[in-house]
């Protein structure tokens, strides 16, 4: 059976590590994680079943529009959960001292 692909998660995911350089953030597996998914559900699919629909796919993603809307919405979403993570956050270097996100 042929495999289905959102070939969309593929682009966010490796653009998300140079975005997220330059925004001062926890950039856990959980935080990036979120930051995906907000993304992701925010650009249109690109789903794809063949190594054909693959390559159209990359092609349109060199467009630079298209790079453009995928790297706006993952600064959206980084600010998102820079704001309000879904875990604890440290205060200081100290371990024992956590502070609830807001």
């Amino acid at each position: 059976m042929p495999n289905l692909k959102n070939h969309m998660e593929e682009v966010v995911f490796n653009q998300m590590s140079t975005v997220l350089e330059d925004i001062k953030m926890c950039k856990c597996d959980k935080c990036q994680l979120d930051i995906a998914a907000i993304a992701l559900n925010e650009l249109p699919p690109k789903y794809v079943v063949t190594e054909k629909g693959i390559l159209f796919s990359k092609i349109d993603s060199l467009q630079q529009q298209f790079e453009i809307g995928v790297t706006a919405a993952i600064i959206r979403a980084a600010l998102l959960v820079r704001k309000s993570p879904w875990h604890e956050i440290p205060v200081s270097n100290d371990a024992s001292a956590t502070k609830k996100a807001d």
